[in-house]
Parts: structure tokens; sequence; C-alpha cells
């Protein structure tokens, strides 16, 4: 009987173990250091990996009767209780099945040859099984992506990076470009060399004229790697800041990266914005930014000047005057005349979660949700200042940055809100320090929003949502 009840309970706990593992490299990429050395709550390997992996090994080799059995169980209801919370579960994508599908083989193999319940050892085989399978099938689509490129003799392709922006920058170049061009853009946030890949062989249209193509990095190479696969003929290099600096250390490094899109072999022109700082000797680059004068921004949009000429769009945030000149040069590029320009900025629609203004329900919405650095959630606070209604904010602070700017942003919405909700644990303490207690609210689980706006907005209040950590964060 006691048999019967380690080994369902072995197989229990290993598939339970298997879960919190995945989940956990889904949100870092698959990538093993970042998981481990990077998650923001650390605490949670500890108590839903480590301690009860231990556990587990430890009673099973000291033999005492169901004491496996009990940790199994006692941790299986607890994974429960932690899924619950979550607002990002794992994902099951074919390589999440394929991972499952080799653990499942290694742990039987095991346990039926070695006639041990191990838990680790089987679970980092697994891991470096699938990690060679992975890169085995990543060649093997990456070499049909290329094929696929190859054939579109006629392409144009346009790769786009920024430490801050780049979505929004991708997004309008491909609309502004539809008033002439067939244009497809990588959708959403996808801008890893996986993203990419898979974007070409199961979403890039035929019939595609241009092609957009984000471009991200957390190190060294991640941008070079796109841009060798897909070798663009114009590049765009948005705004530089500290974004993702504890993965590169220093601005150099973060500059260094982004200018790998200057890489491809096929570079016709690239336009680099002036943060970058770069001493330009190049041809086909242009350092722009110095041409764009008289900014205004409001909850209505944005005006700006550039080369003299006055251009107006229905996009929140003057940080944004920077993006629409990247898209606005390179359309003067592909032949678009200025009439076709205006009238696409006339018609251009916010990037979803970016500055996105929405009526409802009598209140004004701002979803900033996407945009997690300095200088966009002061943006954000400045177009919120303007409001003459009660001004909500929603938000976690910022994450992977210094405390100092959660500092800097407790400060400025203590000035600007009438209410302030901080979501989440990471950064209560800096606004709790900073912010009025008549005005702070901290929601702790996300499970409670919807009746909590229900309850504490009305009719005539401007809500912004600035940066949308989840909750593994």
């Amino acid at each position: 009987m006691m048999q019967i009840v380690d080994m369902i309970s072995y197989f229990l706990f290993i598939g339970a173990i298997a879960y919190y593992f995945t989940t956990t490299l889904q949100w870092f990429s698959y990538r093993l250091n970042r998981a481990i050395f990077h998650h923001t709550k650390l605490m949670w390997n500890f108590f839903y990996f480590f301690l009860p992996v231990g556990a587990f090994e430890a009673f099973v080799y000291a033999k005492i009767p169901f004491a496996s059995a009990a940790v199994a169980l006692i941790y299986i209801i607890a994974l429960f209780l932690w899924y619950k919370k979550l607002d990002k579960p794992l994902v099951f994508t074919n390589r999440v099945k394929r991972f499952l599908a080799i653990l499942t083989l290694v742990v039987l193999f095991s346990f039926f040859v070695f006639q041990k319940p191990l838990v680790f050892i089987p679970l980092m085989l697994a891991w470096g099984i699938s990690l060679l399978i992975e890169k085995m099938l990543f060649a093997l689509y990456k070499k049909e992506a290329q094929k696929k490129l190859e054939k579109k003799k006629d392409l144009i392709i346009i790769g786009v990076t920024a430490s801050y922006g780049k979505t929004s920058t991708k997004n309008f170049i491909a609309q502004i470009l539809s008033q002439k061009y067939k244009v497809y853009a990588t959708p959403r946030s996808v801008n890893t060399i996986a993203g990419v890949v898979k974007d070409i062989n199961e979403d890039l249209p035929e019939d595609t004229q241009v092609y957009v193509v984000e471009m991200g990095a957390r190190q060294k190479g991640d941008i070079a790697q796109i841009a060798h696969l897909v070798n663009e003929h114009y590049a765009v290099v948005g705004v530089i800041g500290p974004a993702h600096i504890e993965y590169f250390k220093s601005l150099n490094n973060i500059r260094d990266t982004k200018l790998e899109i200057l890489q491809s072999k096929r570079l016709k022109k690239a336009w680099i914005h002036k943060s970058a700082n770069i001493k330009n000797s190049n041809p086909k680059v242009v350092v722009f930014g110095d041409e764009i004068k008289d900014i205004h921004s409001t909850l209505d949009g944005v005006e700006f000047s550039l080369n003299n000429k006055r251009y107006k769009a229905n996009i929140l945030g003057s940080f944004n005057a920077i993006n629409l000149t990247a898209a606005i040069l390179v359309a003067r590029e592909l032949g678009l005349s200025e009439e076709e320009i205006e009238k696409a900025l006339n018609s251009l629609k916010a990037t979803p979660h970016r500055l996105q203004k929405i009526e409802a329900n009598g209140k004004i919405i701002i979803d900033d949700s996407f945009n997690g650095n300095l200088e966009g959630m002061l943006e954000a606070f400045k177009i919120a200042s303007s409001y003459n209604g009660r001004k909500v904010l929603i938000t976690p602070g910022l994450v992977e940055v210094e405390k100092e700017q959660n500092e800097k942003i407790a400060q400025k919405a203590n000035e600007i809100f009438d209410l302030v909700v901080v979501t989440g644990e990471l950064n209560f303490d800096i606004f709790k320090k900073y912010v009025d207690e008549d005005k702070l609210i901290h929601l702790k689980e996300k499970s409670n929003f919807e009746s909590f706006l229900a309850q504490n907005t009305k009719k005539g209040d401007l809500i912004l949502f600035a940066n949308d950590a989840p909750s593994f964060i």
C-alpha cells in the first residue's frame, strides 16, 4: 500500500514541479539564468521549487512512511493557490508540450531503471535534451524563413529598434506607408529572433510589398541575429535610454547593441536618433532629432514642426513626435507625398496600451499599461495633469530600474493625482513614503480589479493605467 501511494505521489509531485518550472521559464523567454537570477520574486523559486524538491528527495532517502506523499500533497495545494492568483499562467505551446513529453520519458526511464523517485536530476536532464531539440528545430525554422525571404526579391524590409517606443514607431511607419504600399508589420511586441522567424514562416502574407520588423534585445547579439536574418533595406534607431540596463550594465552597451541593426548586407539608409551620440561617418546614416521643434501635447493629440512644416496627429505624448518623425522620414524616402503623409497622420491610430485614449461610461481612460520607462510615465502624468476633473492613477510603479526612479514617480504622482492605486508588492513601500495616506490605496490582488474600479471611480474621472507588471513581477 505504501509503495503505491509513494509512486502516485511521486508522479503527481514531479508533474506539479514541472508546471512551476516551465511557467517560470516561459515568463523569462526560456532563459534559465534569467528565471533564476533575475526573477523579481526570488522567494517564489525557493518556496515553490528548491524547498519542496529538497524536502521530497530528503524524505524519499530517509524512507519515512508517507512523508514524501505528505510533501507532495502540501505542495500541490500550495501550487494550486499560487496558480489561482496568476494573471499570466502557463501557455501550452508546442515547445512546452515537447518538454513535458521529454520529461515524462526521462522520469519513467529513471524510475523503472534505477528504482529511485528522483526529481531534480530528471528535470534538468529533460531540460538539457529539450534545449538541444529546440536548437535543432530552430535552425530548420530559420532556414525556412530565410528561403521565404530570398524568394521575395521585391520585398522592402524596414527594421526598427529603440530603447523606448519601437512598437509605436513600427506601427506608425506601417500605417503611413499603407497609403501607398501593401504593408505588413510584426504583430504586437514580437521582436525576438524566434518571434520574427515564426512570423515570417506562418504569417507574412505573400502579397506584402513592405515588411516592417521590430527588433528588441536583452543581450548583445540579439539584434544582429535579426538583422542577419532579414537583411533590411532601411533601419530606424529611436531613442536610446537605460531600459533593461541591469542586463547591459551601461548605456554604451545598450547603444552598441541597438546599432547592430546596421549590420544588414542590404542597408540603403538608416535614421538614428541623436540620443545614440554617434560620430557619424557613414553616408548611409542620418542622425535625426534636432529638426523637431515646437512640440505641443494635450489630451487631443500632439503637434510639432519638422523642417519648418507643421504636423498634427491624434496621438498622445510629446515623445511621440520623435516616433512620428521617424515614420515621416521613412515615408518620404519611399516616395510618399506630403498629402499622403498628412492624410495618414489624420487617421493614425494609437498603439494599443501605449497612451491609448478610451472614453467609456463617462470616464476618460488613458491606457499606458505597456509603457515601463521613467520618461514615458512622466509624460503620461503631464498629459493627465491638464485634465480639470478628478484624476486616478493605477500603477505598479516601474520595474527593473533603480530605486530613485520610483521615488521620482511617487513624488510626481502625489502632486498630480487625487487617488493613487499601487498594484502588487514591488514598489508599494516607496509610494507609501511619498504619497499622502488619504489618497493612497494598495491593491494586492488583480482578481479584485473590476469590483475595485466600480466602487472607487465615477463619471468624469480620468483614469491613467501606467505600466502593468504581471503578478510574477
